[in-house]
């Protein structure tokens, strides 16, 4: 039930050999995705639960779901962009069924992101996955 994109990241770390050319490659995913402009880094955007500040701001077109974020941390950035590629284009009916951390786990992110991270992806998923249900 993922997307394209991020059957595309899968495929990528495939070919990673090692956990800290994976983490170069989400920090890398960070420095390519947009800045959030400053008048959406507000509370109702800001995601509570994360060590680093982020920011998700959905875009709902029709019954596709979109959204952009932002995070002061690089890592975060980056999985803020993983997350953007797992969700992005998705009808709103699927987002709620998406198995983030199963997707996630195929990256071999689960392992190696710390207590703190993994808390704040968690958040953000729940983020994402309450956009939707209030959208449909």
């Amino acid at each position: 039930m993922a997307s394209t994109a991020f059957e595309e990241i899968v495929e990528d770390f495939e070919f990673l050999d090692n956990w800290e050319d994976r983490y170069a490659t989400v920090i890398d995913m960070g420095k390519a995705l947009p800045e959030l402009e400053d008048a959406l880094k507000v509370p109702a955007t800001k995601v509570e639960g994360c060590a680093s500040q982020v920011w998700l701001h959905p875009e709902i077109e029709g019954q596709t779901f979109h959204f952009r974020g932002d995070s002061d941390a690089m890592i975060v950035k980056g999985l803020i962009a993983v997350l953007a590629a797992l969700y992005n284009g998705v009808d709103l009916s699927d987002v709620v069924q998406i198995d983030a951390p199963a997707q996630l786990a195929r990256l071999g992110l689960n392992e190696h992101l710390s207590a703190q991270r993994s808390n704040g992806v968690r958040a953000m998923v729940e983020r994402i996955r309450q956009h939707a249900a209030d959208a449909i």
